[in-house]
């Protein structure tokens, strides 16, 4: 099944529950909105499971709902990014993390998630620093905009291929959909390589690709099967590289700190990175805080981003959950 057409993003997020405070003002209580925090609050991961993927739709006027596709949450309903917060381990270096809240017909609150850059260790006190409002739309952007590492290399419109972060607005780049288009902007942020930031390692060969790729985790690749094999009835799909991670040939590469590049076109579009056809920065209600103030007005007054169909079906990870999957996709896109 395709994903929602306006889900472009997803966040690994906590339900408030399995974070409660363990010592402070609101000892036993779980994680709440911004009002009802308090500083100094210690938190711990009471419930050691892992966080799921929050799917995020962005819709036409600007607000959140949660995706057909989302493990947490019921699909469709609205979802209001609350809160920016920073957490401090006893041992190691703080996180930041965004809190949304799941909202009813009723307008009453369904469920709160917290949304961390870095996976939280259980059993371990987290100390509240800090929490406002004015960073969580930016910081929900550098979490969901999709992005290549540094090095990443980009085919022009002349066949070269140049590493993006050599490129400049103006420059001719080669789209799979709309022949030669020029760069509007490069952006560029610099995150610890953990976590949600981690970076998909797609290692030489395992796509066909004569070099490594590295990509932001939601970076949707195109990929095109001459013949059918994981069965959707079409031969071009979209697939998140974290959906591709099998440890040997497409891997996270987590550690340290990562350069990432954005690339925006007046639309959105496949180009080529590393010989594999990519997506560009979508700019919806999400990424669009990443921008400048005056290229936000620029696009806002003649609006043309949105998901296209043509680029292909986007696949569900449900789908892809096979361990042989990327060989499979390798061969099909071979086959004639």
């Amino acid at each position: 099944m395709p994903r929602d057409a306006s889900a472009t993003q997803s966040v690994q997020a906590y339900p408030a529950d399995q974070i409660r405070v363990e010592f402070g003002a609101n000892t036993g209580d779980p994680l709440g909105v911004m009002e009802d925090l308090v500083l100094d609050d210690v938190y711990e991961l009471a419930d050691p499971r892992p966080p799921c993927r929050l799917g995020i739709a962005a819709r036409a006027d600007g607000t959140f709902g949660v995706s057909e596709d989302s493990e947490l949450g019921r699909a469709g309903s609205t979802l209001h990014l609350d809160c920016a917060i920073s957490l401090m381990p006893e041992v190691g270096e703080a996180v930041d993390a965004l809190i949304m809240v799941e909202v009813g017909t009723d307008g009453l609150i369904d469920a709160t998630y917290l949304v961390p850059q870095t996976p939280l260790a259980p059993q371990t006190g987290y100390r509240l620093l800090s929490a406002d409002r004015k960073q969580a739309r930016s910081r929900l952007a550098e979490m969901a905009c999709v992005s290549f590492a540094r090095g990443t290399r980009i085919t022009l419109g002349t066949g070269a291929q140049i590493a993006i972060e050599d490129l400049a607005p103006g420059d001719r780049v080669l789209t799979r959909d709309s022949g030669v288009q020029p760069v509007v902007w490069i952006g560029r942020t610099t995150a610890r390589a953990t976590g949600s930031m981690a970076p998909i390692l797609i290692r030489a060969g395992a796509l066909n690709n004569d070099h490594d790729l590295q990509v932001s985790p939601d970076h949707r690749l195109m990929l095109y099967q001459r013949t059918d094999a994981i069965g959707v009835g079409t031969p071009e799909i979209l697939v998140r590289a974290r959906d591709l991670v099998n440890g040997h040939s497409v891997v996270v590469q987590d550690g340290g700190f990562v350069d990432y590049f954005q690339i925006l076109f007046d639309r959105h579009y496949i180009i080529y990175a590393e010989g594999i056809a990519a997506e560009s920065l979508l700019l919806d209600a999400v990424t669009q805080t990443s921008l400048p103030e005056a290229l936000v007005d620029q696009f806002q007054a003649r609006p043309r981003h949105r998901a296209r169909a043509e680029h292909g079906l986007d696949i569900s990870p449900a789908i892809l959950d096979r361990s042989d999957v990327v060989g499979v996709l390798k061969r099909a896109s071979l086959r004639c």
